[in-house]
């Protein structure tokens, strides 16, 4: 059974084959949660769609979902501090839900996370595909052989300790942040009159069309910072670096695609931004950088684009096997998938799991005949939907888990009561705009629709049969559910 002290749920006792290690500090973390969300990505493929929803009102919603977000955070950063598992997620909605909602959770975290990063393999190689022919005049290869390749190189990466995965984050992280702020000084520069006049940048009201859709991708473009928590064994101080990185994280992803969406407005033109948008979604930013600095510049930020790619899939994968890794840990998964690598203090075998299912995906789907222009947005969408679904499921957890304890551990009211019943709100807002968009947020069918959201819902409740059919059969797993101390 769980163990549960005063104001601290404690993780299991964990022999040397369940104990990952690393070095991280505040600043390597940060970029792990950044590479997620993959910026310069997002800034040139998913800010032109954000701007054919909202228009000018782009950045303000960016602010919005920052601000909520934040508020979430104070919930779930006290949160961090109380259960010290390195279950992320997992371990939360099993300290506030119990287990059966928690291993349901841990099901929806790993099947989001993996599909999320199932849409890195296509849209890297569409990508490279492109620059090769086009730029560089080079052979026409397959798609799916550099859809392989990406998958080898992160697989290889993701095999090792942290500490090396955050130093390759960090460089990429930079470069693709410095081509960024170039382009956001050459377009404000450019459009310098309404930047002092205050154009370009406006507050959404509840009633503008496109706001749902527009609110939905901005909350997707914050995914990666809930995952601090996950990381707990691998970071210097962690009572100190996730709380710090997680507002880092959120105020620095906020503040990054508020300034780029406001760039976008102020050199298009707020009244014009969303009508350019619409009529050229695809090459929006690249034929702005091209504008703005030049060919090569543009050229450069191609080469970005796909290392960008290349290190969101990384860190994507890397929250994958830490979710793989736990519930292995707790024996709800096959035991191999719990190894830690001697050396590498790694999840080497959930990583190379992930890796391999995913090249066999491609594969099926190369085989199958599905063009690889469809796989990334049904990858991605169904994914996020699923994670999304989680955070609802996780602030709701978080303020059960502090209302129970107020009777003995009494906290400030604001960070155990009032934060999270807003989080609770706002998330289930977003969810439920969610499940409303569901076919334009994976560009599916009906049948598409139906298929992918039965499917995540039952992966919840079926993790919830799963936990009831553990007490009943395997007791001693059943205790462990949660990354929780058994007696």
């Amino acid at each position: 059974m769980s163990s549960t002290t005063r104001g601290t749920t404690k993780t299991p006792t964990q022999t040397q084959d369940h104990k990952l290690s690393g070095n991280m500090g505040v600043g390597e973390l940060v970029m792990n949660v950044l590479a997620f969300s993959s910026p310069l990505t997002t800034v040139a493929g998913t800010l032109p769609v954000m701007l054919l929803f909202s228009g000018h009102t782009a950045p303000g919603i960016y602010l919005l979902v920052t601000l909520m977000l934040l508020i979430f955070s104070v919930g779930f950063v006290k949160m961090s501090r109380s259960v010290d598992a390195p279950g992320g997620f997992y371990s939360f909605v099993t300290a506030g839900l119990g287990k059966p909602a928690g291993l349901g959770g841990a099901l929806l975290a790993l099947f989001g996370y993996v599909f999320i990063g199932f849409f890195a393999p296509s849209l890297f190689a569409l990508t490279l595909q492109s620059f090769v022919v086009n730029t560089l005049n080079g052979p026409d290869i397959p798609w799916y052989w550099y859809g392989l390749g990406i998958i080898g190189i992160t697989t290889l990466l993701a095999y090792h300790r942290i500490d090396l995965s955050a130093k390759v984050l960090t460089v990429v992280m930079l470069l693709e942040s410095a081509v960024v702020v170039i382009f956001d000084v050459a377009a404000f520069a450019a459009g310098s009159g309404e930047v002092v006049q205050g154009i370009g940048f406006s507050m959404p009201w509840i009633t503008d069309a496109g706001l749902g859709l527009a609110l939905l991708f901005a909350v997707g473009n914050f995914f990666g910072f809930e995952a601090t928590v996950i990381y707990r064994d691998e970071v210097k101080n962690p009572d100190r670096t996730i709380p710090r990185a997680t507002y880092i994280a959120v105020v620095g992803i906020g503040l990054f695609y508020a300034v780029a969406a406001w760039a976008y407005t102020t050199f298009i033109g707020a009244e014009k931004v969303q009508g350019e948008a619409a009529a050229n979604t695809v090459n929006l930013f690249n034929d702005g950088a091209t504008v703005l600095v030049g060919k090569i510049f543009a050229d450069i930020a191609v080469v970005l684009l796909i290392t960008s790619i290349l290190a969101s899939m990384l860190s994507i994968q890397n929250i994958a096997a830490r979710y793989s890794f736990s519930l292995a840990a707790d024996g709800a998964l096959p035991s191999a998938l719990g190894r830690v690598h001697p050396r590498h203090k790694s999840p080497y075998v959930s990583a190379a799991a992930v890796g391999i299912l995913w090249a066999a995906a491609t594969l099926i789907f190369t085989v199958v005949g599905v063009a690889p222009e469809m796989l990334y947005p049904i990858a991605s969408g169904s994914g996020t939907f699923a994670v999304l679904l989680l955070m609802f499921i996780t602030s709701f957890a978080v303020l059960v888990y502090f209302v129970r304890r107020r009777s003995f551990a009494p906290e400030p009211v604001w960070k155990t009561i009032v934060a999270p019943m807003i989080s609770v709100v706002f998330l289930g807002l977003i969810t439920y705009l969610a499940i409303t968009n569901y076919p334009e947020l994976i560009g599916g069918s009906a049948i598409m629709t139906a298929i992918f959201m039965t499917f995540t819902f039952a992966l919840f409740f079926g993790g919830i049969v799963y936990a009831f059919l553990l007490r009943s059969k395997r007791p001693d797993i059943y205790a462990r559910l949660g990354r929780q101390k058994t007696d």
